[in-house]
């Protein structure tokens, strides 16, 4: 049988990013283009410069991408885009250059929902600590954690999601970038945290936690102003120990909330394992604590597959592919996508 190779184009957010994808598994490539530097001195993305910055990057980007697989665009079966969710700018990029190719290509075009995208970068193939194996067996628990989400699923197969809880408020990737702010700390906030945290006694600081008992939900603004409340009592923004304090002890909060409530909803519906997903799963605090506390096995992809990608993308889509699913040339975006 042939090989399915899938071109995948995301621009969700700030990341301008395209992957041709071999059968839902293999990375023929993965071209990223990152924003971080021209939204870091607002301490987060600015909706339209990212949308600027996508149109000067999208078609290098694409083009970068081809050349890595070594394919040119009749080697192609599809093309992939996420629609959403995400800012509805971005999106649009994205999803109009996914167009204009498949049209001029007469290629099949497929849309892909970015949350289950974050999901199926646990299919592709890599070797790193924690991959997940060749072989998955359903029913699996879905936590994914992001600056926008943080939503677990029980996945009963593909494209099979019943929905656990969320965040009430704010996101826990929202959480870091915001207290990262507080700390004087650069954007984003969750890998400045995590690397102020070392050194730091998680235990310093007793931030509370929200459990919300009898729900598998989540609510950091609480924490978030606790942090505020404490950073405000020094009058600046924290150094040294202190700031390695302050940051292990946040960072302790949310991963105690996010790893204990993963373990209830395993233990619950007796999954096969944990699925982390999303860019604050690659935080190694969080990574060690859910893996003590499951009594399953817990699995992460590597760093670079946990930020927004499009390689994700095309694990998804692959799947939609071969399902016979595609998208009409009606295709729109719809920022407020949800995963259920």
């Amino acid at each position: 049988m042939a090989a399915i190779r899938i071109l995948a184009i995301e621009t969700s957010c700030d990341e301008t990013a395209a992957a041709v994808i071999e059968d839902g598994r293999r990375i023929l490539s993965n071209v990223v283009a990152s924003q971080i530097e021209l939204h870091a001195r607002y301490g987060g993305v600015f909706p339209e410069i990212a949308s600027r910055a996508h149109v000067e990057a999208i078609v290098p980007v694409i083009e970068q991408a081809m050349r890595e697989a070594h394919l040119g665009f009749d080697d192609l079966d599809g093309v992939a885009v996420t629609y959403g969710p995400g800012l509805a700018g971005s999106l649009l990029v994205g999803v109009n250059a996914a167009k204009g190719l498949a049209l001029g290509r007469n290629l099949p075009l497929v849309g892909v929902n970015h949350l289950e995208a974050h999901i199926y970068a646990h299919w592709l193939e890599v070797e790193a600590e924690g991959a997940a194996p060749a072989r998955l067996a359903f029913p699996l628990l879905v936590l994914i954690v992001s600056g926008g989400h943080t939503e677990l699923a029980l996945m009963r197969g593909h494209g099979q999601y019943e929905y656990l809880g969320g965040t009430l408020d704010d996101a826990a990737g929202e959480a870091f970038d915001k207290v990262g702010r507080l700390l004087g700390l650069p954007y984003p906030g969750g890998p400045a945290i995590q690397q102020a945290a070392r050194g730091g006694n998680p235990a310093a600081l007793r931030f509370p936690r929200s459990w919300l008992e009898g729900s598998l939900d989540f609510s950091f603004s609480g924490l978030k102003t606790a942090a505020l409340r404490e950073i405000e009592k020094h009058g600046a923004p924290p150094q040294g120990r202190l700031l390695a304090d302050l940051a292990a002890s946040f960072q302790a909060a949310v991963v105690d909330v996010l790893s204990a409530k993963a373990a209830q909803a395993a233990e619950k519906f007796g999954v096969t394992a944990v699925l982390l997903c999303g860019g604050v799963s690659a935080n190694q605090a969080l990574r060690a604590a859910a893996a003590e506390r499951a009594s399953v096995p817990v699995y992460y992809p590597p760093p670079v597959l946990c930020t927004d990608n499009a390689a994700m993308a095309g694990a998804c889509a692959y799947q939609h592919f071969i399902a016979g699913r595609r998208a009409g040339w009606d295709l729109d975006v719809v920022p407020g996508l949800r995963l259920v």
